[in-house]
């Protein structure tokens, strides 16, 4: 049983979490039609949305504890390769950590070893929301 994403963007693209963990995060999308551009290649905001999420999530669980929030500072990504069928997996790992900030990246790579894209973050953890 793969663990809970609690993301509705992600679950209403497919998108599948297949492994989170300090510093390590793996998404997995089944290519379909509704995921090509008109090339009927991998739209390229389809990779990014994967790319962002494996980066992000592989730094919210700390200390082996639930997973927290964070939000998106910055993400760069190179697209490499063209995909149109089969699964592709986003892997991430964290490759810098502070208290508030972390840094990781990410390779998204078709079911032929291709490397789709990559992609280098910069994520802010979110604070605890306090009541007044």
């Amino acid at each position: 049983m793969s663990p809970s994403i609690d993301n509705p963007l992600l679950e209403s693209l497919g998108i599948r979490l297949a492994h989170v963990g300090p510093g390590t995060c793996t998404f997995e999308l089944d290519l379909e039609p509704r995921h090509l551009n008109r090339q009927r290649t991998l739209q390229g905001g389809v990779s990014a949305t994967l790319l962002d999420a494996a980066c992000g999530y592989a730094g919210l669980q700390q200390d082996g504890g639930d997973l927290g929030n964070a939000v998106t500072l910055m993400l760069s990504i190179c697209y490499l390769d063209k995909v149109s069928t089969g699964r592709v997996r986003a892997t991430a790992r964290i490759t810098r950590a502070g208290r508030g900030v972390y840094f990781s990246t990410a390779e998204l790579v078709a079911d032929n070893g291709a490397c789709i894209a990559t992609a280098q973050g910069t994520f802010k953890r979110a604070r605890e929301q306090t009541s007044c």
